[in-house]
């Protein structure tokens, strides 16, 4: 039950960092979150290693461990990150969700090809529901733009499918880097040491892409409102990682993986309540984000107890769980 409750909390937190960082970037650029959000992560990530024991694992660790978990931290917080608030910019954070979903998929087929895992039935639904997001935004793409003119923003649907993907694709590979960092029997310990790590190597590339920029001088220009925006995500995104890490230390990954995913519903509600102006709502926008919640869960979920649930006979429940490949 605590697992469940702390696994429900970060899908909270994480909604409602999306939702502040959409308002932030109305007025300021993706870089100058960048700015903000990656390297006030590593202050906060030292404290929560400091008490969780993160500094003495990292002691133990061997060089290819530092190496995976730095270039993980490079694909997740830069090159993914980046792309998704490009692609929230750009599409606004509705209508990019379903295209962000596909991250879930990129994870999927590494994890067939490099780590033996296998695919089944229940999964290829997932995948296809994952899929009918994007083409449902593409195929809207019209109606999307009227929506959005009418509140004074006009989603540009080629950029933001396209940053869309870049996120999908960094957060999809990150996945398969912590799983080769960490290696089997990894503690909370190491987890924590490991976002650490991550953090750091991401927020040493973010100074110098901010320094090629124009340094200070680029960040004095941005809104004082924006950075607000900016700091409130830098916190609720942290507290998203604490509570899913300790979620994962108390609870199966079969229980907290599905029940983040609701982070997405929760994205859709804080967006409302923050952003109604600045966004598209309308029932196929809605109905596409919860078809890729659908599919995510498919993927993610295990499978035996996702059946379980559903109480589907068993004879059916073993064919849809047999692996394909």
């Amino acid at each position: 039950m605590l697992g469940a409750i702390l696994a429900f909390a970060s899908a909270g937190f994480f909604g409602l960092n999306n939702a502040t960082v959409r308002r932030g970037v109305l007025r300021a650029s993706v870089m100058q979150a960048m700015a903000i959000t990656v390297p006030l992560g590593v202050p906060i990530f030292i404290g929560f290693a400091a008490v969780m024991g993160g500094f003495e694992a990292l002691r133990d660790w061997e060089l290819d461990s530092w190496i995976w978990m730095m270039a993980a931290g490079v694909i997740h917080f830069v090159i993914g990150r980046y792309g998704n608030y490009r692609a929230t910019q750009t599409l606004g954070s509705t209508l990019s969700t379903p295209v962000q979903q596909v991250s879930i998929l990129v994870a999927l087929v590494l994890g067939f090809i490099f780590l033996d895992e296998s695919v089944n039935t229940i999964n290829v639904i997932g995948i296809l529901l994952v899929i009918v997001g994007p083409m449902m935004v593409v195929r809207r793409r019209t109606a999307a733009k009227k929506a959005g003119a009418a509140k004074g923003f006009e989603p540009q649907i080629g950029p933001g499918l396209f940053w869309g993907g870049v996120s999908a694709l960094g957060y999809g590979i990150s996945p398969l880097f912590i799983a080769l960092g960490l290696g089997e029997g990894a503690t909370l310990a190491d987890s924590v040491g490991g976002v650490l790590v991550s953090y750091t190597a991401a927020a040493v590339v973010v100074v110098v892409l901010v320094i090629f920029a124009g340094g200070f001088g680029y960040m004095r220009s941005i809104e004082r409102s924006s950075a607000r925006w900016f700091l409130l995500s830098t916190i609720f995104v942290a507290l998203s990682q604490l509570f899913r890490y300790l979620a994962l230390a108390v609870a199966p990954l079969s229980v907290v993986v599905p029940i983040q995913r609701l982070s997405v519903v929760f994205r859709l509600i804080f967006n409302a309540l923050i952003n109604r102006e600045h966004e598209v709502f309308d029932r196929w926008v809605v109905f596409s984000i919860l078809l890729a919640v659908l599919g995510a869960v498919a993927l993610a979920a295990d499978t035996e107890m996702l059946l379980g649930f559903l109480q589907v006979p068993e004879i059916l429940a073993q064919q849809l769980a047999k692996p394909l490949v």
